[in-house]
Order: C-alpha cells, then sequence, then structure tokens
C-alpha cells in the first residue's frame, strides 16, 4: 500500500472558509463568490451582473429594455474598484461596456441563464451551446444564483448571475469547472440561511427587550409612571449614563409646529424645564423629530465595515452641543413611531469607552417601535373622556379625508353639508307663541244684593265637582223679611190715608196715600225678590275653580261682589298669544301643537278657533289673542295652566327659517 496522504488541495480549505464565514453583507458575500468562482474556474475575466426577475420561459431576445441586466463587480478588479472595495464602498454603480471583455455576448448570456435557471456554457466562436470539443477562441459560462431563500434552487428567483470567460479546455474539463462552479454558488443558501438566521437573533432579541420593558411598564399606575420606568429599565439594560424621554406636542400661533417635551428621565423624579440641560434636550430631540429618524453623535462614518450612510447625513448640531458638556458623551436620540407618525423621542447618553454601536441602536430602534404603542395606550387612558373621543374622531376622519389637516378637512365637510342641508331641506316653519287654558264658558256666582253670607252649601269648595241647581251659598234675609214687613205694615196704612180722603172728598190726600201705598208695594216687591235670590245655586253643571269662602261666613259682602266661579273641564281652550311679527301667518283651521309645563314631554294637538282682531300690549310688545280647540286633551288639564303653543305653517328652508327676523329687522331699517 502506497502513502497518498501528501497530495493536498490547500486552495480549498481557503476558499471554504472564506464563504462559510458571515459577511457583512449581501455585497461582501458577492464579492467573495465572485472571487472563488474566478479563480477555481481559471477565468481570464469574471463579471457580475444583476438580472431584473424575468417570466419564466421567456425567450432573452423578446426581454423588455428595461430588463437589461446591469453589471456592477468585475474580477480581477481595476485599481480603481479594488481601492473602493478595500475601502468598504458598496455603491451598486453599473459598470460601463468598455471594462468589460465581450459585453454583448455576457449580457445575452446572462439573460438566457436567468430565464432557464440553468448554467450556460457558449463558445465564444459561435453563438450555439457548445456540444462538442472542437477549438475555438475560449469559452464564456453564465451562471445564475438564486436570489430567494429556502424551497427549490429551480423555483428561486434569479437576482444575479456570474459570467466567466474561459480559455480554450476539453469538454471533460469544461464540466468539471462547471460542476465546481454549482457547488460554490450553493453556497449562497448557507449566507442566505446565516443573514436569516442573524435577523433573526436581532429581532428576538428586540422582542426580548420590549417584552421586558411592556412589563415593567404596566405595572405603574399612570403615563408618567410608565414614562420614568422606561428610562430607568432602558438605562440599566443597555449601561449608558442617562436616558430621557421625549413626547410630541403641537405649538399655538406663530409656534404651530411639533415640538418635544421631556416627561421623564432616568433616576429622576422631578423635572425642571428651566434647566439648561433640559433645554439642551429638548432641542436634540427636536432635531431627532424633524428628520424623523435616528440620530447619533458622534455621526458613524458613511464607508467602511460600520458605515450607514442615513446616519452619517443627519443634522447634529443640538446633539454636539449636548455632547460638549462632558468628556467623552456620546448621543443618540431615536423617534417613537406608530406607523408612520412619530409620537415621541427617546434620548440616550453615555460617556463609556468607544462609540454607541449602531447594532445597539438598532435594537433600541426595534424595541422602541414595539413598546409606543404601549405608551400610546398608556397616555390617552390618563387623558379627559373629551380629548379622548376628540382623538378617535380625528382618526376616524383620518380614514376618510386623509392624515394631513384632518380637523379642517373634517370641518369643511361638515360646514359644507350643513350649507346644503340648510338651503334645500324644508321643513315646516313652527310658530310659537306663550299660552294658557281656559275653559270655553266660565260662569261667575256674584252677590245679588249687599248682606251677609249665613251659611254655605254641602261640599262647596274650589275644586269641587257641582251640579246644575245645586246650592252654593244662602244670604242671611232677616234684615229683608223685616223690610217686607215694614212695606206691608206701610201698604196698609196708606191704603186706609187713601179710603179716609176719598170719604173726606179730598182727591189730592188719596192721590199721595196712593203714591205712598205704590212705594211700600215697590219695597216689597224688591224684599221678596232679594229674600227669593239669597240661595245662590249653580248655575251649570261643572268644578268651582275660584272662590273659598270657609272664613267668610257671616260676613258682610257688597253686591255684584263675586263669590265663585264655575267651568266645565272637559271643554278647554288654548288662548296664545302671538307676536304681532308672526300674526300673518295665523289663518283660522291651522293646526298645531301645545305643551304645558305641567309635562313638557308630551304635545297635545289643536285646531285654531278664531284670531281676535285686537292688540295687546304686554312687556313692551304687541300680541294678538289667538283662540284654539284641543283635538286631544289630558284629565289632569286645569284652568290657567300656561306653556307653549307651535303653529304649524307651510314649509321653508332651514335657511329662510332661521334668517326671517334679520331679514324682516333689516327690511324696516331699509324702508323708507
Amino acid at each position: 500500500m502506497i502513502d497518498l496522504s501528501s497530495l493536498r488541495a490547500p486552495g480549498w480549505q481557503r476558499v471554504v472558509a472564506e464563504l462559510a464565514s458571515p459577511a457583512a453583507d449581501d455585497r461582501a458575500f458577492m464579492v467573495r463568490l465572485l472571487s472563488a468562482l474566478c479563480q477555481v474556474s481559471g477565468a481570464r475575466q469574471g463579471v457580475l451582473f444583476l438580472v431584473p426577475n424575468a417570466p419564466r420561459g421567456e425567450s432573452p431576445d423578446e426581454a423588455p429594455a428595461d430588463a437589461d441586466p446591469r453589471a456592477i463587480l468585475v474580477w480581477p478588479a481595476t485599481p480603481d474598484l479594488a481601492a473602493a472595495l478595500e475601502r468598504g464602498e458598496s455603491g451598486e454603480a453599473s459598470l460601463p461596456d468598455s471594462a468589460i471583455e465581450r459585453a454583448a455576448d455576457a449580457r445575452s448570456a446572462v439573460r438566457k441563464a436567468a430565464i432557464t435557471r440553468q448554467s450556460q456554457i457558449f463558445g465564444l466562436d459561435t453563438d450555439d451551446m457548445l456540444y462538442d470539443s472542437s477549438g475555438g477562441k475560449g469559452y464564456l459560462i453564465a451562471v445564475p444564483i438564486p436570489g430567494g431563500s429556502g424551497g427549490e434552487t429551480a423555483a428561486a428567483p434569479v437576482n444575479a448571475c456570474v459570467t466567466l470567460l474561459l480559455d480554450q479546455r476539453s469538454r471533460q474539463a469544461l464540466q468539471t469547472t462547471l460542476a465546481l462552479l454549482e457547488v460554490l454558488v450553493g453556497y449562497v443558501h448557507t449566507h442566505q440561511a446565516t443573514q436569516h438566521l442573524r435577523r433573526t437573533r436581532s429581532a428576538s432579541a428586540a422582542l426580548d427587550l420590549a417584552a421586558r420593558l411592556i412589563a415593567s411598564v404596566n405595572h405603574t399606575p399612570n403615563f408618567k409612571g410608565a414614562c420614568i420606568q422606561l428610562c430607568n429599565d432602558l438605562s440599566r439594560q443597555i449601561g449608558v449614563d442617562r436616558v430621557a424621554m421625549g413626547w410630541v406636542g403641537e405649538g399655538k400661533g406663530r409656534e404651530s409646529r411639533m415640538f418635544s417635551k421631556v416627561v421623564a428621565l432616568s433616576d429622576t423624579e422631578q423635572i425642571d424645564r428651566r434647566m439648561a440641560m433640559i433645554q439642551k434636550i429638548e432641542a436634540a430631540m427636536d432635531e431627532c423629530l424633524d428628520q424623523e429618524q435616528p440620530v447619533m453623535f458622534p455621526v458613524p462614518p458613511a464607508q467602511g465595515p460600520n458605515a450607514d450612510v442615513l446616519l452619517s447625513q443627519a443634522i447634529v448640531h443640538a446633539h454636539r452641543e449636548l455632547a460638549a458638556s462632558g468628556a467623552n458623551v456620546k448621543v443618540a436620540s431615536l423617534p417613537l413611531r406608530i406607523d408612520e407618525k412619530v409620537i415621541g423621542v427617546v434620548l440616550v447618553e453615555s460617556s463609556a469607552a468607544g462609540p454607541i454601536e449602531l447594532a445597539t441602536v438598532e435594537l433600541l430602534q426595534a424595541a422602541l417601535d414595539l413598546v409606543a404603542p404601549v405608551l400610546q395606550i398608556r397616555r390617552s387612558d390618563d387623558r379627559w373622556l373629551v380629548l379622548r373621543a376628540w382623538d378617535s374622531t380625528l382618526r376616524a376622519g383620518a380614514w376618510l379625508v386623509g392624515p394631513r389637516h384632518t380637523a379642517w378637512k373634517l370641518a369643511g365637510i361638515a360646514f359644507m353639508v350643513a350649507t346644503l342641508v340648510v338651503t334645500f331641506v324644508n321643513v315646516p316653519y313652527r310658530v310659537g307663541s306663550t299660552m294658557e287654558l281656559q275653559p270655553r264658558e266660565p260662569r261667575t256666582v256674584s252677590v245679588p244684593f249687599s248682606g251677609k253670607i249665613a251659611r254655605l252649601g254641602a261640599s262647596v269648595e274650589a275644586g269641587r265637582r257641582v251640579e246644575a241647581g245645586q246650592v252654593l251659598v244662602e244670604m242671611d234675609t232677616t234684615e229683608l223679611r223685616l223690610k217686607a214687613m215694614e212695606s206691608q205694615s206701610s201698604i196698609v196704612q196708606a191704603e186706609k190715608e187713601a179710603d179716609a180722603a176719598l170719604k173726606k172728598n179730598n182727591l189730592s190726600d188719596a192721590q199721595q196715600a196712593q203714591a205712598k201705598a205704590e212705594q211700600a208695594r215697590a219695597r216689597l216687591e224688591l224684599a221678596n225678590h232679594n229674600i227669593t235670590s239669597a240661595t245662590l245655586r249653580a248655575p251649570i253643571s261643572g268644578t268651582i275653580t275660584a272662590g273659598d269662602l270657609k272664613d267668610k261666613v257671616g260676613a258682610t259682602v257688597e253686591i255684584g261682589q263675586g263669590l265663585f266661579q264655575v267651568a266645565d273641564l272637559t271643554d278647554m281652550v288654548v288662548v296664545a298669544k302671538v307676536d304681532d311679527r308672526d300674526i300673518s301667518f295665523m289663518k283660522e283651521g291651522m293646526t298645531g301643537q301645545i305643551s304645558t309645563k305641567a309635562d313638557p314631554s308630551r304635545e297635545f294637538d289643536f285646531v285654531v278657533e278664531k284670531i281676535v282682531p285686537l292688540s295687546k300690549a304686554q312687556e313692551g310688545k304687541n300680541s294678538f289673542e289667538v283662540r284654539c280647540t284641543l283635538t286631544s286633551s289630558a284629565p289632569w288639564f286645569r284652568p290657567g295652566m300656561e306653556g307653549v303653543a307651535r303653529f304649524n305653517t307651510p314649509e321653508r328652508s332651514l335657511a329662510w327659517i332661521g334668517g326671517r327676523r334679520i331679514v324682516d329687522q333689516m327690511r324696516l331699517w331699509l324702508w323708507w
């Protein structure tokens, strides 16, 4: 047996180690892959093309113009490109065709490989694919590089393609070279898995940090406590000197712009916004808010392994001024975002050696994006219900009219709708006036002669129902009876005197005596009439609506003095006092409704019965009495009840109803 252990392939270990090691990004890996493919295949030149996705099975000749492959890397690199790669520049500027050998053939090969998703070999002395080992000027190999992760390679989309320019070699050597190239291209999946694992770990770390922060925030009683707890936890979790949190507000008047207000500092209970340090922190937060992106000082480089183009171009004047307050102070501010809206800013200060790592900033930003909705809910829970309702209205309106100037847009829409409604919507014009309920035919029982009240009828008092003819009051007739007896005796005496004068044939004395007798008879008739009318009876069946004489029994009353008022409460009328500005709308037969002060929740219908053509001045205004018949009633109606009457006039527009008074007054002022 012969020991062949001395046979080695030292280059393969280096190639495998280089391709399997983690790369900073996709471009760095593609540089390694291109170099490995060229070295293994012994190519004169290798070019990396970016290929837009094209429909599978489409002919290269039928590909659209904008799907033309774009060369971004070449091996061996030119001195300028090599220097750029050494500096870590990762731009994707297209290479000119002058830097690529047989550029037209290379692009055609790339199209073919991208569509078929298989490696292609072309002879440089013919347009056909190579199927024999005849001599020629060399070969062009196009190797597609899948851009998807996972799944079958044949189904993965082709995002890039490498073309290799080879010298003349045998068919078997080409087959071996092609097999090696496809094996090396398989390391793309290793790189994709590594990148996916790195992103998963980063997301896991951010999720873990966010979960811890949310758990601690939810144990606080209010929004302020939540902010302080968040700052304290962040300061301990990432090991920085100070963490500040600001909440976005909006200025008023000329300062109507968004600004950040410091609401919490780590390990600080009370905040005095008049302090210079707080003002510098707020200025730095405003700088982050205006740019709506993380801001770091010192600024990270724009080129190199740890470069970040966006952060390197950020404005950092306020951050530089804040960092100048101490030695070796590094500052980073990160926005608290919900979707595309920035609701706050978290600022981190550290004096540790070395800059704040970009990985730390990415971790914090991912965690804060998860914590921001929780903080927004905690702040909303601490606000007044009216403000929360207003915010909900604005959110709903933003879905309808867009997120910018939502309140003004909603106000404009509401104004436009209101204008259309008041202009074109007609409603019945309801003329209003005060009203009073009165019985249709009230009867007053008055004193027939001056005298004393002897007694009252049984159960006679205000509010009692009486029947027609029922005794209400009995007057004292003692004096009347005495006057009647006196008148009777005067009559007898006068008649005797008249008889005596006639016997003496004295006609004049007889006439005088007869006259005295007539006078006495008249007094007797008056006395008898008063005695007869001394008993006062109810004129109609109804209810006593006025009169309480319990304390006047035996008292003297004068003739004509009202004692009782009796009315039928089942027949009530509405007496409305209509302003003279509205009397022109009144017509007999018009309908309407009343509402009493006794029960404003109920309405009762009526019909206009009569318009009294006589105005009455009351409280400096003229009004007309309009009497109406009730078509619906209630058993609790009582005379004298007040309320409001509404008359149904023809339909008018809301604009006419609202402006009628103003227009009429302007007409009176401008009339001459």
